[in-house]
Formats: structure tokens, sequence, C-alpha cells
């Protein structure tokens, strides 16, 4: 039995080794290569593109800017975001996981999807176009608030759902009012979720793009945006950087005071498992409830139904018109149709699971399995969170700035998309796999041994059936990040290798009712992708929990 050990430890190994020379190649190396570019030249230390960025007055109306823009987005998740999860996590109620389900829906589109959902809304034939919104804050501040709405309904909920209420109970028997009981008793109990719910919306708000990009338009610009601009316009390489450096350097700060503040409330938060199960609807709750689900009626189902609704909307009534002009290239102006658009990003989501997965998987055994728990493992799966924190524009500036020398020469490789991808999805397969596989009893594998069994075939009887489960759910949800990625994918994308986000955002861009019928028709057919990739996710889970 032992003499396979040394083989199998050798493969965990070369396997770790090779994960962490492609996370180090196609991540660290072009982030690396962002920074030195804003803050070095010809070797020496240059802090000019830094202090550009504060004396010239354009930059700071730029960097303001997207810090109101993500402060006003993540206060409004917040303020409408609390008694969503009240309603929807401690309610009773028909039809409570759908309402859960929709208003989860837009956090799981690509953002593509949802700016031009309310594009459809907002535009200037839209049904609240008379109000003419469309590439203000107050457009840019929705769509942020429809993205987000979920992280803090669901992060917030579902520690609510869990809380000890026998103190608000007293509080109540003792003689307190329902606003006294809620500052007193209840926001402590709950406020570690609100801060880590609303430090990742900001986190999200601070570093999107696509949103920005399609609702914006070419008047309004976040650091983010601004990074692109400056690379893919102006081709001001040194101002792209350093704008990059500024944002990582924000997105840590708040990583850093979120886990900060997370480890100050789980001390000081006192909550334990409830057992009184969901409560009953009474006038009160009724009318709260109701409230709620005004707002995801407005919030979520309008501009998704908006966009359906558009993409059948024609000048002489209502078709199949813009669907079937998606096999032709007409007056659209891009290289290829967007049929061809959807093949690629099916095509390119597909390599990057391939990707992805394993490479995810082996991050995972590293730091689960009792012999891998290594210094270097646990470095690695700290490593591996990195893209979290890190914008897709700045890696995909990377790329531009490090893989155009051979051997590494791909920026004319359709390869270098589902790369990108893959490293954006590969922290999402780790955080799924690592829970899933460290839950297996050691004591199945110690069995299994003891009977004789080799450790090749421990792992096949004994993990592999464990992890499936996280291997169909990391799949999926890779697969779902990749066909929507948008950001890393702008600066690489050729006109052969476009992808279906792209083609989108390029479709709103030009005018005439075919190109933006053709942009609502593309956004449907990919919100139906993911939709459908959800749906298959979901009766996995069902399926392994049966």
């Amino acid at each position: 039995m032992d003499r396979h050990r040394p083989a199998l430890t050798l493969i965990r190994r070369v396997s770790l080794g090779t994960a962490a020379v492609f996370f180090a190649v196609f991540f660290l190396w072009p982030i690396s290569t962002v920074i030195a570019r804003g803050v070095f030249v010809d070797g020496a230390l240059d802090l000019s593109p830094l202090t550009k960025l504060l004396s010239n007055s354009g930059l700071r109306r730029i960097i303001l800017f997207t810090f109101l823009q993500a402060s006003v987005s993540t206060l409004g998740a917040v303020v409408l975001g609390i008694p969503g999860a009240y309603a929807f996590s401690r309610l009773a109620f028909r039809g409570r996981a759908a309402v859960l389900a929709l208003l989860t829906l837009p956090f799981v589109l690509p953002t593509v999807v949802v700016g031009s959902a309310f594009v459809a809304l907002l535009g200037e034939n839209g049904p609240l176009g008379g109000l003419h919104l469309n590439g203000s804050l107050a457009a840019i501040v929705l769509a942020q608030i429809c993205f987000n709405y979920a992280v803090v309904v669901r992060s917030v909920g579902s520690q609510w759902s869990h809380i000890d209420n026998s103190a608000a109970q007293a509080s109540r028997t003792l003689g307190a009012g329902p606003a006294r009981t809620w500052f007193r008793v209840t926001l402590p109990a709950i406020k570690p979720s609100i801060v880590s719910s609303a430090l990742i919306v900001f986190l999200f708000c601070f570093t999107s793009f696509g949103l920005i990009l399609i609702l914006g338009g070419p008047r309004t610009s976040t650091i983010e945006t601004e990074i692109y601009r400056a690379t893919m316009q102006s081709l001001d390489l040194r101002t792209a950087a350093a704008l990059s450096i500024l944002q990582i350097l924000v997105v840590g700060g708040v990583i850093l005071g979120g886990m900060r503040a997370g480890r100050v409330d789980a001390r000081s938060a006192r909550w334990r498992p409830s057992h009184s199960g969901l409560l009953k609807l009474n006038n009160e709750r009724r009318l709260a409830l109701t409230a709620n689900l005004c707002v995801v009626a407005l919030l979520v189902g309008a501009p998704l139904g908006v966009l359906l609704v558009r993409s059948f909307t024609t000048s002489s009534g209502y078709g199949l018109n813009w669907y079937r002009s998606l096999g032709r290239l007409g007056s659209t102006g891009l290289a290829e149709t967007p049929l061809k658009a959807l093949s690629n990003s099916l095509t390119f989501a597909a390599v990057a699971t391939f990707i992805a997965v394993p490479l995810g998987l082996i991050i995972a055994l590293a730091v689960t399995v009792k012999s891998g728990r290594s210094r270097s493992a646990r470095v690695m799966e700290g490593a591996v969170m990195l893209p979290l924190g890190v914008s897709a524009v700045t890696l995909g500036l990377g790329y531009l700035l490090t893989l155009d020398t051979p051997p590494l020469d791909l920026r004319t490789s359709w390869w270098l998309i589902p790369i990108a991808q893959a490293i954006v999805a590969t922290p999402f397969v780790v955080r799924i796999a690592v829970p899933i596989i460290a839950s297996t009893d050691q004591r199945l594998r110690d069995a299994a041994a003891l009977l004789g069994a080799r450790p090749s075939r421990v792992w096949r009887s004994v993990d592999l059936p464990v992890i499936r489960s996280a291997i169909a759910t990391g799949a999926g949800f890779a697969f779902a990040i990749s066909l929507g990625e948008f950001g890393a994918t702008a600066f690489i994308v050729r006109p052969d290798t476009t992808t279906l986000p792209i083609a989108i955002y390029r479709l709103l861009g030009r005018p005439g009712e075919a190109n933006f019928g053709a942009a609502m028709a593309s956004a449907v057919l990919l919100m139906g992708a993911t939709a459908a990739i959800l749906l298959l996710l979901d009766r996995d889970s069902m399926g392994s929990r049966s």
C-alpha cells in the first residue's frame, strides 16, 4: 500500500506546481507589470503618473465620481435590502422560493444584460424614457442596486433567519417598542452580515465596468472605464496603469477593513440556530411583505420584463424580426453575426471551464487534504482569491502589456480569452470545492486504507463521489461567469473572436432601430443561456441531495 504513496505525493506536487505556474504567468505577472508601468520609468522610480491623478482636474472628477456612485449605490442596496432580508427570510408566504430566485437573477446575469434591460426601460423609447434618466447618475445607481440587491437580501437574510429571537421577545415583554427592540437587539445581531454585504456591494460597484460603459455613455467615466478608454482610445498606458494602482489600493484597503470589521463583529455578535421557523403573516407583516414585493417587481421585474418585450417590438408591432436578424450582419457593423458571437461565447466559456475546474480542484485538494496542508498550499489558496479583488479590466490591461513577445505572444491567439475568463472564474470554483472536500470524513479514508485499498483507489472510492457535486456546481458557475465576462475580454477581443457581451455593447453604441432590436434580442438570448445553466445547477444540486 505504501509503495504507491510517493507516486501520489509526486502527482500532487506536480499538479500544485502546474497550477501555481499558470496562476503566476496569467495573473501575478500581468498585474505586477501594470503596477511597474505606473511607478517605474527606465528602471527608476517615478511617481509622476500617480501625482497626475491628483493634479489633473478631469481625473480628480472621475475618481470622485467613482466613489460617489459606489457609495450611493451601496447605501441604496443596503437600505432596500435589509427590509427585503426580513420579508424573504423571516415571513412565511406562498411563492417565497420563486421570489428569491427572481431577485437573485440580475446578480448572476452578465452585466451587459442588466445594462441592456435598463437601457430598454429608461431609453428614449422606453416606458420611462420621458424622465430622461438614461446616461445619468440615477440610472447607474438604479442598475447597481438591481444588480447587487440580492447580495444584501441573501447575506443578511441568512443570518437573520438563524438569530435567537428570545432576546427580542424579552425586550418586547419588558415594554420596549418595535423601534427600540430593533436598534438595541436585532440590529446588533445582524450587523456582521450588514457590514460584510455592504463591503461586497461597494467593491462590485467601485469596480463596475459593463454597467457604467453601457448606461453612462461617453460622457460618464469611472476609474474602471477610464482605464479602458486611456488604453484603447488614448493609448495612454501610464495613466491607465496609475489608475489601476489606485484601484488596487482602494480595493485592498476595503478588503482589509472588511476582514478587520468582520473579526470584531464576529466576536461581539451572539446568535445560534433558531427553531422558531418562519413567521405567520398578520396585517403588519402582510403590509411589509407587500411593500418588499413591490420593490422586487419595480427594481428587478420591470427592467427584465421590458427587455423581453422590447426584443419582440418592431415599428409595425410585435414579431420575431430581431431574432431572425441575429444570423445576418446587415447594417450592424460587426465583423461577425450575433449568432456567431454566441457560438464564440459558448466555446470560450467551455474552454475556460475546462481550465478553471481542474485548476480550482487542485488548489482545493491541496489546502484541504491533511497531507497537503503545507504553507505553500495555504499561500496558494490566498493568492488565488486575489482576482476577486482586482478588476478584470486591470487584468486585461496587464495582458496587453505582458503577453506580447515570444514565446508567450498570445495577443492574437483566441486562447487568451478563455484563459482570462478562467482566471476570473477559478476563485469561485475554489470557494465552492473547499468546504465540500473538507467535510469528507477522514475515517472513511482510514477504513478503506485498512482494507488494503491503494491511495488512488481510496481517492476514487471516497473522495471523488463527495466532490462530484462540487465539480458540477463549480463547472456551472465557471461556465456562467465566463459566458458573461466583459471587462478583460474588452481588451483582448479581436474581430474574429467577438463574444456576445461585446457584440451587445457594440450594437447598443450604433444608431438605428435594427441595431437596438438586435441588441435586445441578443441580451435575451444571453439571459436565457445563463438562466438555463442556473436551472441545471439547481437540478443537479437537488439530485445530489436526494
